[in-house]
């Protein structure tokens, strides 16, 4: 399993690699739509600042000084390496000039998108469509956008002036307004990613240590539980139980010497009384410690457990998968799981039979207590714990410290299935 700081950290890698990627898009589609916003300026700073002066009336009806007039301030302040191709198209589609003099009187309907230009005034740009007649001479030069506006001849003669300009050189401009800007986006990413790993670093130790102090804590309790359970067994049974089977060895000997039926009848029951108490005694001894476990063996340790249930008349079921390997440690676990499932059974469940199994598998030691009782909604579980019952919570931190889980899983009238889970070493 990886670190939980590597899988934090590879995590935010790839959110900031998305979000990065996505900016990145971003970025290229405005600086490409800025791009084509500089090359509608610069078309429009070309043909109405530097063409439209140059027009005279002459070039409306082919006069070839008009047409020299415009070609020489065409040749010298117009094209370059940004732009290849310039014409000056009349509203009815004559090709009044361009810089390839073969295409000087050619006539090509104009389409929708030009008459709309010529009819709003509006500057426009486009990627070129090189398959028709009238960009015949400009294939041999690559992939380049058509920028289109209006201008005006002398009289006012609205005309439609046209540049081609080379994509490579708007995609140019698009990158030098956008790659700053990425470039920027990108180191502060880098930045932010790089300040959050030794943050989720230092947060990942802190959380161990109180993982681990809450984990000491955790033993000291469970610790300090089972030497209190002890020595309240130990006192119960140097102390209540001795004097009560004194108690009921006097009581027997006291009903022999008795000549009155009615009072021998009392003494033996009040000695037989005196047995019960001290048989439930012992059964409250076995729950609050139980026996040595490596001594008596889990088996027995289990049916020690069942006792109190067998002699309310509920019916008992006990597996324990022969061969079993525990250490100390998870057999007391497995014990006080058993013991805190059967005395909720005893206290709660209403069951009229019980089935305990303790079984291996997959590499899991698995025990597992079923009733066919009362069971309970999902809420009564928690419920019940702000009222301070805490058992089966600390049962569940117990089983998770071992690398285990704990499941309870049970409904109204449908009894109560409890299954906790190691591994098994």
């Amino acid at each position: 399993m990886k670190h939980p700081v590597t899988q934090f950290a590879l995590a935010g890698l790839a959110v900031l690699a998305v979000f990065g990627a996505g900016a990145l898009l971003a970025l290229r589609s405005l600086g490409h739509t800025e791009a084509l916003r500089d090359a509608r300026q610069f078309a429009t700073l070309a043909g109405q600042g530097v063409v439209e002066p140059a027009i005279a009336p002459g070039l409306l009806g082919g006069d070839r000084e008009a047409i020299a007039a415009v070609d020489r301030i065409v040749q010298e302040r117009v094209l370059g390496e940004r732009v290849v191709r310039v014409k000056i198209w009349s509203r009815d589609g004559h090709v009044l000039y361009s810089d390839e003099p073969r295409l000087i009187g050619s006539r090509y309907p104009l389409d929708d998108a030009k008459l709309d230009v010529l009819r709003t005034g509006r500057t426009q740009a486009e990627l070129s469509d090189l398959t028709g007649p009238e960009n015949r001479f400009e294939q041999g030069q690559g992939s380049l956008y058509e920028v289109y506006l209006p201008v005006r001849a002398p009289d006012g003669t609205p005309l439609l002036f046209e540049t081609y300009q080379r994509t490579s050189s708007v995609a140019s401009t698009g990158r030098r307004i956008w790659m700053p800007f990425a470039a920027l986006l990108l180191a502060s990413l880098g930045l932010l990613w790089l300040v959050q790993v030794p943050l989720a670093w230092r947060l990942d130790r802190k959380l161990r240590r109180t993982q681990q102090a809450r984990e000491a804590l955790l033993v000291h309790a469970v610790e300090a539980s089972t030497d209190e359970r002890r020595r309240i067994a130990a006192e119960l049974h140097d102390g209540p139980v001795q004097e009560l089977a004194g108690l009921s060895y006097s009581l027997s000997a006291a009903a022999q010497t008795e000549t009155s039926p009615t009072a021998r009848e009392t003494l033996d029951g009040a000695a037989a009384g005196t047995r019960d108490s001290m048989r439930q005694l012992r059964s409250l001894l076995v729950e609050i410690h139980p026996p040595n476990l490596r001594a008596s063996g889990l088996q027995a340790a289990m049916a020690d457990l069942l006792a109190p249930l067998q002699a309310r008349g509920i019916d008992t079921e006990l597996t324990v998968e022969p061969g079993i390997g525990l250490d100390e440690e998870a057999e007391r676990l497995v014990y006080r799981a058993a013991a805190e499932a059967l005395r909720n059974v005893q206290r709660h469940a209403e069951a009229t039979r019980v089935r305990v199994a303790v079984t291996t598998g997959g590499g899991h030691l698995r025990l597992e207590v079923t009733d066919d009782g009362r069971g309970f909604a999902p809420g009564e579980r928690e419920r019940r714990r702000e009222e301070g019952h805490v058992g089966l919570s600390l049962l569940e931190e117990l089983a998770a410290r071992a690398g285990g889980g704990l499941e309870i899983r049970s409904a109204p009238d449908e009894g109560t299935t409890f299954r906790l889970e190691l591994p098994q070493t």
